[in-house]
């Protein structure tokens, strides 16, 4: 007598455990690009040491603040679709059988990354507060400066600045104590 080994259909769970891994993964990498777009360029940052080139002394003559708005790409647009595509796969795939089950994940993955990228705007709009300093030096020379506003940095007309250069070009006015 022959003793027949019964195999189980272990194909579907795999698939699953597949596609739950390629979602964690693609989630992960798109998490990882997101945060590290979001550092920006600041020379002249709180607790950190910064080389001085030169410093000016002077008084400000004119304030202006300046508001700009900027419009930026967005350039995780298609790592975004790419989610949404991905997604809609992994909900797709659990409808149908065979081959019905294979259009049903095609169909899944066309709708998820149509759907995101319809709601994620491919452009946006980043507003800046600067203000625009007119400064006379002690040397009678005048400089203007633009710079980001800081609420707590407020300049009026006749207050004692200097003019602080750092190193890479960068240029930074604050109130003499």
């Amino acid at each position: 007598m022959r003793l027949l080994k019964q195999e189980q259909n272990t194909k579907p769970l795999q698939t699953l455990y597949k596609t739950w891994l390629l979602l964690a993964v693609v989630c992960s990498l798109s998490a990882l690009l997101f945060y590290s777009g979001l550092s920006h360029a600041n020379p002249y940052q709180r607790n950190k040491a910064v080389p001085v080139e030169k410093v000016l002394f002077g008084q400000v003559t004119s304030v202006r603040q300046i508001t700009e708005t900027e419009l930026i790409e967005d350039r995780n647009q298609g790592w975004k679709v790419f989610g949404g595509a991905l997604i809609g796969a992994g909900i797709g795939h659990q409808f149908g059988g065979g081959s019905g089950q294979d259009i049903a994940t095609i169909l899944g993955a066309l709708i998820g990354g149509a759907t995101a990228n319809e709601r994620n705007p491919k452009y946006y709009e980043q507003s800046y507060h600067l203000v625009e300093l007119l400064i006379t030096t002690d040397e009678g020379e005048d400089f203007i400066v633009v710079q980001d506003l800081d609420s707590k940095m407020l300049f009026q007309n006749g207050d004692p600045v200097r003019i602080i250069y750092l190193q890479g070009g960068f240029v930074r006015v604050d109130k003499q104590l």
